[in-house]
């Protein structure tokens, strides 16, 4: 049940463009019980389409090649696929007049380059383009299903969706893939995998794999599963891993982490005020591209400069000049300031020094303080992040989105979805 993707076109291989297509056939492989092990994008030459699919003969059972179809020059995908096959190509008579007579519908003269887009290799299925002027089509060859498909998006998706995804399922003989996820908070990515190594090696037919982003660190898994068949090695999987990472698990639905910290304000009938200072609004995008953020979400001070921190958050003149901006003290004030301001529950708070310049030996550049005021205490949280000046400021607000997760969840007994 092997599938791989072949993306055909030259521009893919440059910095302007990227191959989306395959996200979007492997989603619907997926579906159709096939695994795709392998993509591969190769340039508008004929000799190496063909030498790739040579390869793909030997290795897979469904091979989808999209691109090249078009009436230019450099569409050379069926040329290639029909030397590769040794099958003739020829031009097919009714697919000529279809041509025609969608030209004629647009108002657009039919050039004679055109007319290859009528050419069939021999044995092929062909696949109706209801939205352009490139069919797709469908061939086997030793066993192996071989599919080629538009180039342009918009013309490949209802293809795949309307032709090949029927036919491919029921190939896939009612096979389907059953997935698990969780994103942590406050675990390295090698810590997380020293608490759970030792649990996943013992279930081989799941497939489970550990990705370090810039927030959080995601573990997703997945078991495929024949018809009638139950998924009992990723369910327990899920379980014991569940039990092992505790409340460091924050999510097991990808929900982003604005949209639980949301539920739980709103659940627990807090509101929340934030001070920006080296963040700049960050925080407060991010908790708003929420819907319905309006509920719990009061408002922000973008406090870049002392006398703002200062004038609208109320921090001590003298206490900014004792300790310096960015230090725990003033992080503190900030979210306490913002909090009392506002008249929310609860105030968040960021300062630190982004960089490139501006550090030193005991404030170097990447330090951030963070500060949380709920009116009953104030913390502060301590952290200095790599990165450039973009990734240091990105960091920094996801490092004080999840410092306020951990403390409404140790708050409410709240948590993950």
């Amino acid at each position: 049940m092997r599938a791989e993707i072949i993306a055909v076109g030259s521009e893919l291989l440059t910095p302007d463009h990227c191959d989306t297509n395959s996200l979007l056939i492997t989603e619907k492989m997926n579906e159709a019980g096939f695994a795709v092990y392998l993509k591969s994008v190769v340039g508008d030459r004929s000799d190496d389409i063909a030498a790739l699919l040579r390869a793909a003969l030997d290795r897979s059972a469904f091979v989808l090649i999209c691109g090249g179809l078009g009436p230019t020059e450099d569409d050379l995908t069926r040329r290639a696929v029909a030397e590769a096959l040794g099958r003739p190509l020829s031009i097919s008579a009714p697919l000529l007049e279809n041509l025609r007579a969608l030209f004629a519908r647009r108002g657009y003269p039919m050039r004679p380059i055109n007319e290859r887009q009528a050419e069939v290799i021999e044995g092929a299925q062909v696949l109706e383009n209801s939205v352009g002027t490139a069919p797709g089509l469908w061939l086997e060859e030793r066993g192996v299903q071989i599919v080629l498909l538009p180039g342009p998006p918009r013309e490949l998706s209802p293809m795949l969706e309307n032709h090949v995804l029927p036919r491919a399922l029921e190939l896939g003989a009612g096979r389907h893939l059953v997935k698990r996820s969780f994103r942590i908070l406050g675990m390295t990515e090698s810590e997380v995998d020293s608490r759970i190594a030792p649990i996943y090696t013992q279930y081989p037919q799941v497939d489970t794999t550990i990705l370090a982003s810039r927030g959080y660190i995601g573990i997703r898994m997945h078991q495929w599963v024949r018809q009638g068949e139950q998924a009992g090695a990723i369910e327990e999987l899920s379980g014991r891993i569940d039990l092992t990472l505790g409340s460091a698990v924050f999510t097991r639905t990808d929900q982003p982490l604005e949209e639980v910290i949301g539920r739980l304000l709103r659940e627990s009938g807090r509101t929340l005020a934030v001070a920006e200072s080296c963040t700049a609004g960050m925080i407060g995008s991010a908790i708003t591209r929420v819907p319905g953020s309006s509920d719990y979400f009061l408002g922000g001070v973008l406090c870049y400069s002392n006398d703002v921190k200062e004038r609208l958050c109320g921090v001590p003149g003298d206490l900014l000049r004792r300790h310096g901006a960015v230090s725990v003290e003033v992080a503190e004030a900030l979210a306490n300031g913002v909090r009392l301001v506002a008249g929310s529950s609860t105030g968040l708070s960021v300062t630190g020094i982004a960089g490139p310049g501006g550090g030193s030996p005991e404030k170097p550049v990447g330090l951030v303080y963070v500060g949380l005021a709920d009116g009953s205490r104030v913390a502060h949280l301590r952290r200095v992040l790599p990165g450039d000046r973009a990734l240091i400021r990105e960091r920094a607000s996801y490092a004080a989105l999840a410092f306020l997760y951990q403390h409404m969840v140790a708050e409410t007994g709240g948590g993950r979805t």
